[in-house]
């Protein structure tokens, strides 16, 4: 199969993405998180703040606030067991479900995404791994890397004054066991996910960040020590504390370029053993193939595609919605009420500054240091939501873009479109008909390709990852619930928008309401 006909089905034709005759192996799924064995580790704090509000910030972070910080991004914070669940008529159609959560989503649970960290600190120099079961810091490399890591991003970030820097990546058959080549599409969603909550951690931690879509993937893989064909990285985030750093310098007037094989010769390698549980690991050339299509070996394919900032929708009918405020609200307490409702929707009534509040909310979070806007002062987001809304007062049922620059709904089609939506869904999991927002962010109907080549696919997708988190903080913090989903016909919501037109896609789906709790035993993992 070529690689554009995977990436068409894994977009428009999901069923073929995952095969029917495809058996999920439970009893040899592997662990959420990795295991590395017979290294030495640093343990971190396990006494975690229950606020981060008011926090002040150290000239020099050091490892007992980097545990905290780490946890709030992707360590355990809950242990959950559901009872079996009952359809109107009384029969049994979910078993029980025991899993470990954090605070950001993941589909089916299974959190394909791993932090690495370079740390600069007193006493703790080197490449670790976070042990996310454990808490800890495991060391892969000891040493100061600030020269290599420096290259391998093409020497635009100032690396020496940063205290860290995180690697994200994706290990493939952490989801890859449960949904075969459609894992490719959740992985970058699930990385964007991590990413969107990282960069919220920091901004209460007081740590500027930049996000990293285009380095040597290569020379970072064997700095980490992690085999290309069971893992990749996909981001990498400096953080720093120190004022003025350059973070996108343009290094090509002064610079040669670099590649990833003369980098990879200054350090010998290592390889270290590590446990995923499962027995027999399957393999799935797809996404060999997709990650090595994506592949940088050398500095001269970075780029800056970013744009400055315009109205991209001129349809004429638009809403204004009223003037709000940022909303305030308690960042940790939010994380930990975060609920993904699926049959527990309940139908309220929305107010139109509500409605306002939450979107003006997302809009203003979302801007972020990155990579392929570089320096540009108000570069524009290449991906936006759309939504379709019932019982909002004041505002006509339909579907509607949502243009932040004007703080405006631009109306695409009226009615009330529940229906629509749920007959689009593969599975009937959520009840669309009680939930009065269902949003879906969009993006370019190219994946970026165009631009990026391949790259670009999984850089869009960890971008709608990162708006969907922004999003879902920003719903829970009203009271509501929001559950992304993927399982629902992506050509159904594109028609719905009238997407075609404007080169755009639905990339993945978001009901947000009011919503009751499902019976549970669920219990906070921490002190």
């Amino acid at each position: 199969m070529s690689l554009e006909a995977f990436l068409h089905e894994l977009h428009f034709v999901t069923d073929k993405a995952k095969p029917v005759e495809y058996e999920v192996d439970w009893e040899d799924a592997p662990l959420s998180y990795k295991l590395y064995r017979g290294l030495p580790a640093i343990p971190l704090s396990s006494e975690v703040p229950l606020t981060l509000e008011d926090r002040v910030v150290p000239a020099k972070p050091d490892l007992y606030e980097l545990g905290h910080f780490l946890w709030y991004v992707f360590g355990l914070t809950q242990f959950s067991q559901s009872g079996m669940e009952l359809d109107p008529m009384g029969n049994v159609y979910g078993p029980p479900m025991q899993s470990s959560r954090r605070f950001v989503p993941s589909g089916g649970g299974l959190y394909p995404s791993e932090l690495y960290v370079y740390l600069k600190m007193e006493q703790s120099c080197g490449i670790y791994h976070y042990d996310v079961a454990h808490h800890r810091l495991v060391l892969l490399r000891e040493g100061n890397f600030d020269s290599y890591v420096a290259r391998a991003l093409g020497n635009r970030c100032d690396v020496s004054r940063c205290f860290a820097t995180v690697f994200v990546s994706t290990m493939y058959w952490k989801n890859y066991f449960k949904y075969h080549n459609f894992a490719y599409r959740l992985q970058g969603l699930d990385a964007g996910v991590v990413i969107g909550q990282m960069l919220e951690v920091a901004k209460r931690f007081g740590y500027a960040a930049g996000v990293y879509f285009q380095f040597l993937d290569q020379a970072v893989h064997h700095l980490l020590g992690v085999s290309e064909l069971e893992e990749g990285v996909y981001a990498v985030i400096p953080l720093s504390v120190e004022p003025g750093i350059e973070w996108f310098a343009n290094s090509k007037e002064t610079e040669r370029y670099i590649s990833s094989a003369e980098l990879c010769e200054e350090l010998e390698t290592v390889a270290h053993e590590h446990y995923v549980r499962s027995r027999k690991v399957k393999e799935y050339p797809m996404l060999i193939r997709m990650n090595e299509a994506s592949r940088f070996d050398s500095t001269r394919q970075f780029r800056s595609i970013g744009k400055e900032k315009s109205d991209q929708d001129d349809r004429s009918h638009v809403v204004a919605l009223p003037p709000v405020k940022r909303l305030s609200y308690d960042f940790a307490s939010v994380c930990r009420k975060r609920y993904s409702p699926e049959r527990d929707f309940v139908l309220g009534k929305v107010g139109q500054e509500q409605l306002a509040a939450l979107l003006h909310e997302v809009a203003m979070s979302f801007p972020y240091r990155n990579d392929l806007d570089a320096e540009k002062e108000e570069p524009e987001s290449r991906v936006s939501l759309y939504g379709c809304l019932y019982n909002v007062e004041g505002i006509t049922d339909g579907a509607y873009h949502y243009n932040c620059a004007a703080h405006a709904l631009q109306s695409v089609r009226h009615g009330d479109h529940r229906l629509w939506l749920q007959y689009a869904m593969s599975l009937g999991n959520v009840n669309l008909i009680q939930v009065p927002m269902c949003f879906h962010v969009a993006g370019d109907h190219d994946h970026l390709i165009t631009a990026l080549g391949y790259r670009g696919y999984r850089v869009q997708q960890m971008e709608a990852g990162m708006l969907v988190q922004r999003l879902l903080l920003a719903a829970t913090a009203m009271g509501w619930g929001g559950h992304p989903l993927l399982g629902y016909d992506v050509n159904a919501a594109d028609e719905l928008y009238q997407m075609a037109s404007l080169g755009k896609t639905s990339l993945i789906q978001i009901p947000v309401g009011a919503y009751r709790h499902r019976p549970r035993l669920q219990g906070s993992l921490h002190s």
